[in-house]
């Protein structure tokens, strides 16, 4: 037996060996990982951490997905109707985790979410018919309307309490079971694909710099596991291709319908807009220019930080503001004297925040502007991550602005978790089929044991090390990558026979054992050169949607031309010599 480990098999077992590493298999592992947690969770504020297994909530036993789902549900408050008086009249909506905005000093209403229906710049008069006189008794009437109730998560490391309206702040995952990258097919989620719009030629520049600004602002928007890559087809056809895990249709849709317009105005008209036309410098990273101003408490549970940072303004733009602000009368009041309008800053048509200006900026040709904005949190702590991350997100805008070119959405389509974990049952399933199928008409053809065991060790290996392979390169395991797979391990069967036949072959004259392989070799190679060359072409193929496919054969073939067939080579030998 000792003989059979010859340099050929060794080199297998080590690739074999390492490959495991890489794949780093938990067959057994099961229950709920926290995947994130976002920045103004609670969860942060008592010390929980990414990668953490929940195992209880609130004294109930967490298996999968679906009890932590469960559980989850139970937290969300009952929908309570609320009736907000406002400077541009009353309007009514039910709410659940979130009073739907926030206000600013002057308790002028800003940073609105999508369910709450509100003019700019109203201002808020009453809650429910109860009277708001300042910022603090607003945050005391919204602890009573979104009630915090006590949870309590225990994790394989330790047991957390803290206080949440409902939304806890925490993305889970299944427990990992290796380093294998799941594609979307096996995971759910949403993958669109886009083609830019422009009347001409669209460059790869172009296209690189659509993608840095959909990163940036898909993150912006909170959504985690984006992928976004440029694809072609066989025509030379630009387009983006996106892959977002755990998303639904209609979220993915409603981000990528918006061009991510950031507009800066004095009433109705535009002062500057995001982008390097505009803003050709914006602080960031910087102490000097980019700063946390000052936190406070605000209110029970409730504090308050607020950020600034300066930008550059074009001279078109400056020019812009002396031309707006110089018309503008000025209010004077004990906290110093404004222009009668303040700056109001849109994303998307929504306003985000409201800076007053100076009466010292009537009528310049300001080029050095100053923003700032708020953050909010249970803590002084919480609320300092919140005004950075805000602070964050504002700079990213004002940097990339808006898309520079126009999408439509050529392909959509979205698939569920359930489908992802049901395919990966069947497609481990009939692998196991098939690898029993082959090994019988094997068997039938060569009445022999020595070969089959040989083929089915050597294809068993090949999969373990291209999965090696995908782990170690972080390689998206998807449909396509799966049926490249399959035929590597097909195209490798028909290899190992070749080989055998070649072994086995009786002639008139004798050829040693070396020169029959090196016959089979030769018609191996031959093969592979024209399966690589083959694979090309697919790698744009339908703008790429198949690119998994051709990398996963082409590294398949490779693996097998020079790792698994020569040890298959070398066992037979040594077997049937």
């Amino acid at each position: 037996m000792a003989k059979l480990f010859g340099p050929r098999v060794l080199i297998l077992i080590f690739f074999l060996f390492i490959s495991l590493l890489m794949i780093d298999p938990s067959p057994l592992a099961s229950g709920v990982e926290i995947k994130q947690i976002d920045s103004i969770s609670p969860a942060l504020e008592v010390g929980m951490v990414t990668g953490e297994k929940i195992v209880e909530i609130n004294g109930v036993k967490i298996k999968d997905l679906t009890d932590y789902k469960t559980e989850i549900e139970k937290l969300e408050p009952q929908p309570k109707e609320i009736i907000l008086e406002t400077s541009n009249g009353i309007i009514s909506y039910e709410v659940t985790s979130s009073i739907g905005f926030s206000v600013d000093s002057n308790l002028t209403i800003i940073a609105t979410e999508d369910f709450v229906d509100i003019q700019p710049n109203s201002k808020l008069i009453s809650i429910n018919g109860e009277q708001v006189e300042s910022p603090e008794n607003f945050n005391k009437l919204k602890a009573t309307l979104i009630p915090k109730n006590k949870v309590v998560i225990k994790t394989d490391k330790e047991e957390y309490a803290f206080l949440s309206s409902g939304n806890t702040g925490i993305s889970v995952q299944a427990a990992k079971t290796s380093n294998i990258e799941k594609g979307l097919e096996l995971q759910g989620g949403t993958r669109v694909l886009l083609e830019p719009q422009s009347e001409e030629e669209i460059s790869s520049s172009d296209i690189t710099n659509i993608i840095d600004v959909m990163n940036k602002r898909l993150n912006v928007y909170g959504l985690a596991d984006i992928k976004i890559r440029p694809a072609k087809d066989l025509d030379g056809q630009n387009f983006i291709l996106i892959e977002i895990a755990g998303a639904t249709r209609e979220e993915v849709r409603d981000l990528i319908s918006k061009q991510g317009v950031f507009e800066a105005k004095i009433g109705e008209d535009v002062v500057f807009e995001g982008g390097k036309r505009d803003v050709p410098y914006v602080c960031r990273d910087d102490g000097s220019c980019a700063i946390i101003e000052s936190c406070s408490t605000i209110g029970p549970e409730q504090a308050a930080c607020n950020f600034r940072f300066s930008i550059s303004l074009s001279s078109e733009a400056a020019k812009r503001h002396a031309d707006i602000t110089g018309k503008l009368e000025v209010n004077q009041s004990a906290n110093g004297d404004y222009l009668e309008k303040p700056l109001d800053l849109y994303l998307d048509g929504k306003l985000v925040d409201t800076l007053l200006i100076s009466s010292d900026l009537q009528g310049q040709e300001a080029t050095q502007i100053s923003i700032s904005g708020p953050g909010y949190g249970t803590t002084e702590d919480l609320a300092y991550l919140d005004a950075v991350s805000n602070m964050n997100n504002l700079q990213t805008i004002l940097i990339t602005g808006s898309l520079p070119l126009k999408l439509e959405i050529v392909k959509m389509d979205t698939i569920s978790p359930a489908m992802g974990k049901e395919f990966i049952k069947n497609a481990f399933s009939a692998g196991a089929l098939a690898i029993l199928v082959v090994g019988l008409v094997i068997f039938l053809r060569y009445r022999k044991l020595k070969v089959v065991l040989p083929m089915i060790i050597t294809s068993v290996s090949e999969v373990i090390i291209i999965l090696g392979f995908a782990a170690l390169a972080r390689w998206n395991l998807d449909l396509a990558a799966i049926a490249g797979i399959i035929a590597a391990v097909g195209t490798g069967i028909d290899d190992q026979i070749i080989i055998t036949d070649e072994v086995l072959k009786k002639r008139e004259f004798s050829l040693n054992w070396k020169e029959k392989i090196k016959r089979a070799f030769f018609i191996i190679f031959s093969a592979y050169v024209t399966t690589v060359v083959a694979m090309f072409p697919l790698m744009f193929a339908g703008a790429g949607l198949i690119k998994g496919f051709a990398l996963t054969t082409i590294a398949g073939v490779t693996i097998g031309v020079f790792i698994t067939r020569p040890a298959f080579a070398a066992m037979i030998e040594k077997l049937l010599k």
